[in-house]
């Protein structure tokens, strides 16, 4: 499964951007694409999840802020990220994920920076 990232850059809080996840391959296992975020080489953590059904989950401390959608025709997976703080100037990244949990693969990362 590979994963290709594309968006993000520079924002000013209160601001909107919207990164992408274009997934392709065999993707015959995947259940979910999921989105984490790394902030200054921490470790990475779990900003949202959307299932190959439809089912959304957003972690609570973006939720009503962050949102996860699809493009299926074009196996495309979206984080809008709306309301921007400077706290969530991260490292962004997708994984592909199988019905064990297991990665299947991760997108290259995206630079998110929110300015004051």
């Amino acid at each position: 499964v590979r994963l290709a990232q594309s968006g993000g850059g520079l924002a000013q809080a209160g601001g909107s951007l919207r990164l992408s996840c274009a997934v392709s391959g065999d993707t015959d296992t995947m259940n979910s694409v999921k989105w984490f975020r790394q902030i200054d080489g921490k470790k990475r953590d779990l900003v949202g999840t959307m299932t190959t059904f439809g089912f959304e989950n957003i972690e609570d401390f973006v939720k009503g802020r962050f949102s996860i959608s699809t493009d299926n025709a074009k196996n495309t997976f979206y984080l809008q990220m709306n309301s921007l703080k400077p706290e969530d100037t991260a490292v962004y990244y997708c994984s592909a994920v199988d019905h064990f949990g297991v990665s299947l693969g991760w997108g290259q990362g995206s630079q998110v920076t929110v300015s004051s």
